[in-house]
């Protein structure tokens, strides 16, 4: 039994904000985000490939990858952004996580609308295959090295990237009722 009392435990002591720190700075990330116990690390699209790599020797198992279309419009036409509020760009972001931990990353890159291209990881993760062909139909993202962005769910002849917010689709078209509308009053209450 000691005679010191116990000391107070830090309460600004974060174990996630932490752990995000160092694996940024071991890796030489661009930044980290921490939130709703989800670390996001911030790449650059130069080093995607390298950087995912060289995490891989921390956080092993490759659970998806994704993008996102980061548009001014929401329906074709309709702007929901002030010109200069909204940098458009894609994200394409991938979790790589531990196999023996709560550990786990979600690494972002950022690439530009009129270049939207980023090295391919299939040569060290095979199954980042079907999630970059995903990514490649869905968006138009481009996956420099990777041989076989065939399509998986679209026809050949399929024109278009129907995840694109531009993309026009039926549901979002405004079309007049083809019949006869008969419009009744609503009954009278009491």
């Amino acid at each position: 039994m000691s005679d010191q009392p116990d000391a107070a435990p830090d309460t600004d002591a974060n174990p996630l904000e932490d752990y995000a720190a160092g694996i940024t700075e071991r890796l030489g990330a661009e930044g980290f985000t921490v939130d709703f116990d989800t670390v996001r690390v911030f790449v650059d699209r130069d080093k995607w490939v390298d950087t995912i790599n060289e995490a891989r020797k921390e956080l092993p198992f490759f659970s998806w990858l994704s993008a996102i279309d980061w548009s001014k419009e929401t329906e074709v036409g309709d702007g929901v952004a002030e010109p200069d509020e909204l940098e458009e760009r894609f994200e394409v972001m991938c979790r790589l996580s531990s196999v023996t931990s709560a550990d786990g990353v979600v690494f972002f890159s950022t690439l530009p609308k009129e270049d939207p291209t980023i090295g391919s990881l299939t040569a060290t993760i095979g199954g980042a295959e079907w999630h970059e062909r995903e990514a490649h139909e869905m968006f138009g993202i481009m996956f420099e090295g990777n041989t076989n962005l065939i399509p998986l769910y679209l026809p050949d002849d399929f024109i278009g990237n129907p995840l694109l917010k531009s993309f026009p689709l039926i549901a979002r078209e405004v079309k007049p009722w083809p019949g006869d509308v008969d419009v009744e009053g609503l009954p009278e209450r009491d």
